[in-house]
């Protein structure tokens, strides 16, 4: 019978189609990490520049946590959506001793932080010290030194992780910008920073990748850079002819070197994935998102793309020497100059140099899929 044979075709296809999507499902079951271990810049930074160097002040915070919180923006960040994605409490800053939770991971990330040391203090060019090689050694000192803590008991079994944290972590990296601003700013050409600085930068950077490897870390997040020829500090630093700007309002010749950079740290994590057999490696394309914003901000129900929510002054309301919450003092008053926009949730950029809560919920949601998925190599 035809018919009967059909019938039964369609119900033994369906059954396998449904035993194949469970196989799917078991074989990429969604993730669990039971802590998040982080090295980075400012994008990321919880609050480790501000308990080295003094604290962002007002009003930074102010979207979300009502003052400020360590972070460069009014609210949260990127990592702290992957945080409350993932269950756990917002990360505390390693630097900060002050009513600092570790037991669900640590911030190894300041403000300003390079892959690269560079050979300079933070008065003298603003970047910070904590390179990610430094980052390393603080991660590797907390990694010992909060199990011999730990086995004391008390209240510090419930402060630190668990042993077993450190191989079931999820280790996420967003650094790499301040390397390629440094030399920019430092008066090296495009050209030589894609050809000279860029190798250098993404061979320390696999380092730290290997050696955190090393000490059982398995699951690697990697943010590759954002459009830094779209940010104002940037724009700002130097003259610019009309010819090295788009059609958007950002520097062509500085996204393109975020583009090398971002396809250097590409390969990079395929020859990472091929010499570390048991580590889950995702490469992350926030430089699609970020641009994404800068483009169709409007789109997206943003009404100020380049222009800072927080600043004073000039086209994209941002001055190196008023920075957000400047205050002066006029004839024994204190005057506020570093305003904040009546909207900052309809504000790409925050300051000038990072971005609003807002865009940093809208980059994670884009790559929020990808989370469930961290924990497998393929």
């Amino acid at each position: 019978d035809p018919f009967f044979f059909f019938t039964n075709m369609k119900s033994i296809l369906s059954s396998l189609f449904a035993l194949s999507l469970l196989s799917l499902s078991s074989a990429h079951a969604q993730c669990h990490f039971p802590a998040i271990f982080n090295f980075g810049d400012s994008n990321s930074d919880t609050g480790g520049l501000s308990a080295a160097f003094g604290q962002a002040g007002p009003p930074h915070g102010s979207s979300f946590f009502g003052s400020p919180a360590g972070r460069y923006c009014d609210g949260r960040l990127v990592i702290d959506f992957i945080a409350e994605s993932l269950g756990l409490p917002y990360l505390s800053a390693f630097l900060d001793s002050v009513g600092s939770n570790f037991s669900h991971g640590a911030n190894f990330a300041t403000a300003g932080s390079p892959i690269r040391a560079l050979n300079s203090t933070l008065r003298q060019s603003g970047f910070s010290p904590f390179s990610l090689d430094v980052q390393f050694v603080q991660f590797s000192n907390f990694h010992n030194r909060s199990q011999t803590v730990r086995s004391r008991g008390g209240v510090y079994t419930t402060m630190l992780p668990e042993a077993d944290s450190f191989s079931q972590a999820l280790y996420t990296f967003d650094i790499g910008q301040n390397d390629l601003t440094a030399a920019y700013f430092a008066n090296k050409t495009v050209e030589q920073i894609g050809t000279t600085d860029v190798p250098e930068i993404i061979s320390q950077f696999k380092n730290a990748v290997t050696y955190i490897y090393a000490q059982g870390g398995r699951y690697f997040w990697i943010h590759n850079t954002g459009p830094i020829g779209c940010l104002a500090y940037v724009i700002e630093w130097f003259p610019l002819k009309a010819s090295d700007f788009d059609s958007h309002g950002c520097v062509s010749p500085l996204n393109h070197l975020a583009q090398q950079f971002n396809d250097a740290l590409k390969q990079a994590v395929i020859e990472l994935r091929a010499s570390l057999s048991e580590a889950a490696i995702t490469y992350v394309d926030v430089y699609s998102a970020k641009h994404e914003l800068f483009v169709h901000a409007q789109g997206h129900g943003f009404k100020r793309s380049l222009v800072a929510c927080c600043g004073h002054g000039g086209k994209y309301n941002y001055n190196k020497n008023i920075g957000c919450g400047k205050k002066v003092t006029v004839r024994g008053k204190e005057i506020y100059i570093g305003k904040p926009c009546d909207e900052p949730d309809k504000a790409v950029i925050w300051d000038g140099v990072h971005f609003t809560q807002a865009a940093n919920k809208f980059i994670f949601d884009k790559i929020a899929a990808g989370l469930r998925m961290a924990c497998h190599r393929q």
